[in-house]
């Protein structure tokens, strides 16, 4: 299982335990992914480092003081 955290601007769009997909985008030198309907973005990511997985869990849904974050589990 791996874990990755996905930046969200908007509270309620989710909950925890949610299956949602996950959409892959390519820039010239990284990878970058949209959970379920733009929902939550993700970081940008090497070739190394991309997500094979089609879609995640949502283990956990955190409020910070820089905004909401979302923890999503794959199946890698």
């Amino acid at each position: 299982m791996r874990i990755e955290r996905f930046k969200m601007e908007r509270t309620g769009l989710l909950n925890e335990g949610d299956v949602l997909p996950i959409k892959e985008y390519e820039l010239p030198n990284s990878y970058y992914y949209m959970l379920g309907h733009a929902y939550a973005m993700s970081a940008n990511y090497t070739t190394l480092e991309r997500i094979a997985s089609k879609e995640g869990k949502v283990v956990k849904v955190e409020k910070t003081e820089k905004g909401f974050y979302v923890d999503v589990e794959l199946n890698e």
